[in-house]
């Protein structure tokens, strides 16, 4: 029986090691101790700084203009500040003959104009009536920065 009771208890002791030097064994990483590596040096950040917003395109500025010298022509205290008025506006302008459409109606995309006419004759018209009742809505330019053609709706 003694045989027995140590030949139990060395095989228990031998399965209490195994288990142990597992244990061991698998709280061990097997990889080697690798060194940090240093911090990189700080970068300088550059801030870019964001262009600067755009400015008003030529149109824009054109139509500014132009509404500009078509209240003046309107306002016009008399006939010869009205003629010098309409002078500097068709300055603005390929030609004297540079189409002028006005929308009266839109209806799904699909514009009516009035009778089409020139600058020359849109001016003399706001000489005479005094009002401007008319605003841009579009505006063309030519390669010269000239206004080929004008678009007005109604204010």
């Amino acid at each position: 029986m003694k045989e027995k009771l140590f030949t139990l208890s060395i095989n228990r002791s031998l399965a209490i090691a195994i288990v142990a030097m597992l244990a061991m064994g698998a709280c061990k990483s097997k990889k080697k101790v690798v060194q940090p590596e240093p911090a990189p040096a700080p970068v300088e950040q550059v801030q870019e700084t964001p262009p600067p917003p755009p400015g008003p395109s030529a149109e824009e500025v054109a139509a500014e203009k132009l509404e500009n010298a078509f209240n003046a022509v309107a306002a016009a205290a008399n006939v010869s500040v009205a003629n010098q008025q309409i002078e500097q506006a068709l300055a603005m302008f390929s030609n004297q003959d540079t189409p002028v459409l006005i929308v009266i109606h839109e209806e799904n995309g699909i514009k009516d104009y009035d009778e089409p006419t020139t600058i020359k004759k849109y001016l003399e018209y706001l000489k005479d009536t005094k009002k401007n009742l008319n605003y841009i809505s579009d505006i063309r330019l030519d390669a010269r920065g000239k206004v080929s053609e004008l678009e007005l709706r109604r204010k």
